[in-house]
């Protein structure tokens, strides 16, 4: 039997956005709506057109560079917001307006301040205005969850009735329990005349964690339609995450009965371009796109790993466009995770070197907490009395200060010719400097990627990790490192990279 293809409604670019501090450029909206398209979303939601020129603008661009996908103009059931989003989208290829209006007793005694007649009043009204631009209407009842079943259902009927093709009956504030959400749905679809000619949608945020729960109880309560955000980013604490929903209908494809049309491969950079262009850090325990959500520091857990695969891990991180980095050195590791590790750079090392490299391996993880590979490399050449890798970081001064372009001076040693290097660089930051000066040192053609820093610990003798990513010839390549200082850090970090770059070439 064929799966029912969930929708993928995406709003990263107009709810994602209302989350303090992830306040997006037109360009970066432009650029941020490519991706989308390549991950494959059915529907984009761009922003807000009336609420400023600049959102105006970014809408109406992404509304004509983008034909694979449908493009929605969001608006209040006011008929100025309506007629910026018409004008806003008009050029799109396939468009639809999303209008949204109140219907808990909450919002209406509160924000509102009308009774439930001059809601519908409303409601009727503004789906008919919209009706007469387009023919795709989204309904949005805010506050759904908190409002009672039977004016609920009345409201649905008159909207279908003026035309909407969309139901969305969000958790506006992230209220409801799975099941009570997934009841709603079937009470709306049954109980509403003209329910069973119109698509349904769910629209859940996080406040209590359920925001992905309550979105799949509303799939299988018959909605079609899922609103996502990446990252789960939104008001308050978020909206449904797309990464989490979409792997759990991958996950559990055939006990569902549902699937998308999103590429994987392209979730893992779709993440990483919301978190750099919003400033907003992916959380460490993110599920399927945290750091850790593939990495593992049990010894117990490593073992398994190494011995297969789904001992411990239900999706496969490479299918997700995560390179495979499962194991985490740490305090609890043991000696097959370190061999691996070893194996990984090209160095085989004997019973009696492992054993040696395990002594030094427990006291630097006692202190550190973790051990990065720089640390790893250095403990296997100490052991072994020579150096395992090809260039090592003697030294490097970084200037800083308030001009605009920073200098750096390094000096590398080449341990294949014996001699030393000497290099400088320059850079808008001293990161930028330290990178370009080891950069001219190392004989692999590479590119930088990315840089993550952490602070592994706080106060004055607080240690920073910097974890950095090459690429040569399509090949990802990661170090890590960790120093006080994380101008070092990063240097380390990236020396650590290209001498795996290096070490492919050879």
């Amino acid at each position: 039997m064929t799966n029912r293809k969930i929708t993928i409604f995406d709003t990263t670019l107009r709810d994602g956005e209302q989350a303090p501090g992830c306040t997006l450029t037109p360009e970066q909206k432009i650029t941020i709506a490519g991706q989308l398209v390549r991950l494959g979303v059915d529907v984009i939601e761009p922003g807000f057109p009336v609420s400023s020129p600049g959102e105006f603008a970014a809408v109406q661009q992404i509304s004509r560079m983008y034909p694979q996908v449908e493009i929605v103009g969001f608006a209040r059931a006011v008929k100025g917001d309506i007629d910026a989003a018409v004008r806003a989208t008009e050029d799109a290829a396939s468009r639809r307006l999303h209008l949204f209006l109140s219907s808990s007793d909450i919002h209406l005694n509160h924000q509102l301040r009308k009774n439930r007649a001059e809601v519908i009043q409303i409601a009727r009204e503004m789906v008919a205005y919209a009706k007469q631009f387009v023919d795709r209407i989204e309904y949005s009842a805010m506050d759904a969850s908190r409002t009672g079943t039977d004016f609920l259902i009345e409201m649905v009927e008159a909207v279908i009735a003026e035309g909407a093709t969309v139901i969305n009956l969000p958790d506006t504030v992230g209220y409801a329990l799975p099941e009570d959400y997934g009841n709603l749905f079937r009470e709306i679809r049954t109980g509403a005349r003209g329910a069973n000619g119109v698509a349904f949608s769910a629209h859940c945020h996080n406040d209590l964690g359920m925001a992905v729960a309550n979105s799949i109880a509303a799939i299988q309560a018959g909605a079609s339609q899922i609103e996502v955000t990446v990252n789960g980013v939104g008001e308050r604490t978020g909206n449904c995450a797309l990464e989490e929903l979409v792997m759990v209908l991958e996950t559990h494809k055939q006990k569902l009965g549902v699937e998308t049309g999103l590429q994987l491969g392209e979730i893992y950079e779709t993440s990483r371009l919301i978190s750099r262009s919003m400033h907003f850090p992916v959380a460490f325990n993110k599920p399927v796109v945290g750091r850790n959500a593939f990495q593992h520091e049990s010894g117990i857990h490593q073992d398994g790993l190494l011995k297969n695969r789904s001992t411990y891990e239900i999706m496969d991180p490479e299918k997700l466009g995560i390179s495979r980095s499962m194991i985490v050195l740490g305090k609890h590791s043991g000696r097959h995770a370190i061999k691996h590790r070893a194996d990984h750079f090209g160095i085989v090392l004997n019973d009696q070197e492992l054993d040696s490299v395990y002594i030094r391996f427990k006291e630097v993880a006692d202190e550190h907490k973790i051990v990065t590979d720089y640390q790893l490399l250095k403990i296997i050449g100490s052991s072994r009395n020579e150096a395992v890798e090809t260039y090592s970081l003697i030294d490097l001064q970084v200037t800083a200060g308030t001009r605009e372009e920073y200098t750096a001076t390094a000096t590398i040693f080449d341990n294949r010719l014996g001699v030393e290097l000497f290099c400088s660089g320059v850079g808008e930051g001293p990161l930028g400097a330290a990178i370009s000066s080891i950069k001219q040192a190392v004989s692999a053609d590479v590119e930088f990627e990315d840089l993550e820093l952490h602070s592994l610990s706080s106060g004055e003798s607080a240690h920073g990790e910097a974890v950095v990513t090459i690429n040569r010839n399509g090949i990802s390549y990661r170090g890590s490192a960790m120093h006080k200082d994380i101008v070092l850090a990063a240097a380390h970090a990236y020396l650590s990279a290209c001498n795996q770059a290096v070490r492919d070439m050879s």
